[in-house]
């Protein structure tokens, strides 16, 4: 067991979860550090009512590393649909909530429900209690909400979180402290990714750790947050909100897209991400490109086993 290579995946909405599906196939002991930023649909009403963390993403995570039959899968992605109380909730969540009632901490409850789900590794939250992620766009405007963010239609400058002195769990530090290998995205780069690197302590230990760090790159730009970014762009914001530059290697997507694809991204204001070689080695990136979508009823997602297979190769290739 202690020669079994740590893997650290930091991020959330649902990129972090196909990386995990892709790793847990492997011998591997994987932590899961995921955002906790969010403020819509069932999370955010869970956030408001309860006063506890936002449950969906954490049940993403654990839905993607859990060994249960698929029926048990659906039955905890299930979102009721009703005029009543129940509308908009997934199952997962409430069950999440129900153990966070029970244990008495939203942490404990989400090891139960780990405990549950045979999950294979641990998924813990950037911090024990709900964050309000803001946005200072390029026209000096201040917004706030995770979910309110990407709608405004401007530039990002920055992102930040409130409050300002949220600590993380010491095993999350703890489990970057031993990682051989720190993953990033793939993701909703300003409020999926980065709010993880806002949480002080977390960021230092991410930076301290002599772990390769990889950063999964998008496969399609997002409006209201990464509109016309490179691939150096995404690395850049992350360096500029750290405050140093840190990321040592970026997987980057070089399998074309369908015609009739791209048309309907473009309908959404989105874009294949273009990467832009030399910068990225300027930077000091070691540039992995390979074949890493797959793609179902028009949408694109991260292909897990071909992103978990790169990422494997990764313990024994020297760093640049």
């Amino acid at each position: 067991m202690t020669d079994r290579k740590k893997v650290v995946a930091i991020g959330g909405g649902t990129g972090l979860p196909s990386v995990l599906r892709g790793l847990k196939k492997y011998p591997i002991d994987i932590t899961a550090i995921v955002t906790v930023a969010d403020d819509g649909g069932s999370s955010g009403m869970l956030r408001n009512e309860l006063q506890i963390p936002p449950p969906g993403d954490i049940r993403n995570c654990l839905v993607s590393l859990s060994d249960v039959e698929p029926i048990f899968e659906k039955l905890l992605q299930h979102r009721f649909k009703t005029d009543a109380g129940l509308n908009g909730h997934s199952m997962g969540n409430l069950l999440i909530a129900a153990l966070t009632s029970i244990t008495g901490d939203f942490v404990k409850g989400v090891r139960e429900m780990s405990h549950i789900l045979n999950v294979h590794g641990e998924v813990l939250p950037a911090a024990d209690q709900g964050i309000v992620l803001g946005a200072v766009m390029n026209d000096g405007s201040v917004v706030e909400g995770e979910s309110t963010i990407p709608t405004v239609n401007k530039k990002i400058e920055h992102v930040f979180l409130e409050p300002d002195n949220i600590r993380p769990l010491p095993e999350s530090v703890a489990a970057i402290r031993e990682a051989d290998l720190i993953t990033l995205g793939p993701g909703s780069l300003y409020t999926s990714v980065i709010p993880n690197l806002l949480v002080p302590e977390l960021a230092e230990e991410v930076v301290r750790s002599r772990a390769r760090k990889v950063y999964v790159c998008n496969v399609m730009t997002q409006k209201g947050e990464t509109d016309g970014y490179s691939a150096s762009d995404h690395i850049a914001a992350i360096h500029r909100h750290v405050g140093k530059p840190f990321i040592n290697t970026i997987l980057a997507n070089n399998q074309p897209i369908a015609p009739s694809i791209l048309d309907a991204y473009a309908g959404e204001c989105a874009e294949p991400v273009s990467v832009d070689r030399d910068r990225l080695e300027q930077m000091g990136l070691d540039v992995i490109s390979a074949p890493l979508i797959r793609t179902k009823g028009g949408v694109i997602r991260h292909n897990e086993a071909a992103v978990a297979k790169l990422l494997m190769t990764l313990f024994t290739k020297k760093k640049v």
